[in-house]
């Protein structure tokens, strides 16, 4: 069932992802950032070939590979490459402000439970609802932004951890009527700005037309999972 596995590489670290995927984003957010050399194999979720349960029980991405080392899960991914490779370090160092970001990064959950609730359903009123509670959700995101990023002057984990839906809010607001006024959110949109300015979202970011496209696959319950995407982003 599936494609076959591509032989591995020798020493050459591999990230199996799916290019639409925003959890397999944030791994690759910091591959980028980090310049670490790594080869992508983009998944299709749809038809999962029986090795990629060999890999993660689970049958999902994002998945680290080298040699006889597999990760799995983008939280703990992204740890694992944070700790392999120090240089261009994306956790801040005081105990303190390191135990906020967790705090924002496991509020997240609830945003994400707001956001779904409201793409996925037909519902008018349980659609206005989730969006009264996603906007609402964000909140604390517009009061903890007290730098350029999350990280302070320069861009971090919780950055990265934070932006793949960001970018999906914000690319696609025509189509979901989840907008990030200025008025309400002024400094995550100046943070958006930057964020589009970072070399690891300028290798990763996708135009809203594909998102928007991706979308109403999911909508229409037939992903489609062949929707093409700029070379660079593959």
């Amino acid at each position: 069932m599936g494609s076959a596995l591509p032989p591995l590489t020798p020493g050459r670290l591999r990230l199996y992802s799916m290019k639409f995927c925003p959890f397999a984003q944030r791994t690759r957010l910091v591959l980028v950032h980090k310049n670490i050399p790594h080869e992508v194999i983009n998944v299709n979720l749809k038809h999962k070939p029986k090795w990629l349960f060999e890999k993660n029980p689970k049958g999902l991405v994002p998945i680290l590979e080298q040699d006889n080392r597999i990760v799995f899960e983008s939280l703990i991914c992204d740890e694992y490459l944070e700790d392999m490779y120090p240089e261009k370090p994306l956790r801040p160092s005081d105990p303190y402000i390191k135990a906020r970001q967790n705090i924002l990064e496991g509020y997240f959950e609830q945003v994400l439970r707001s956001l779904y609730s409201t793409m996925f359903t037909r519902n008018p009123e349980k659609k206005l609802r989730g969006r009264e509670n996603l906007l609402k959700s964000l909140e604390i995101y517009e009061t903890e932004l007290e730098g350029k990023f999350y990280g302070g002057d320069e861009v971090g984990m919780l950055d990265f951890h934070l932006w793949p839906w960001i970018e999906r809010i914000y690319t696609i607001s025509h189509i979901t009527g989840l907008e990030f006024s200025v008025e309400k959110f002024p400094k995550m949109n100046a943070w958006i700005q930057r964020m589009y300015q970072t070399p690891a979202v300028k290798a990763t970011a996708l135009p809203g037309e594909v998102h928007a496209a991706f979308l109403k696959s999911l909508m229409d319950r037939s992903p489609n999972y062949e929707i093409e995407v700029p070379a660079s982003r593959l």
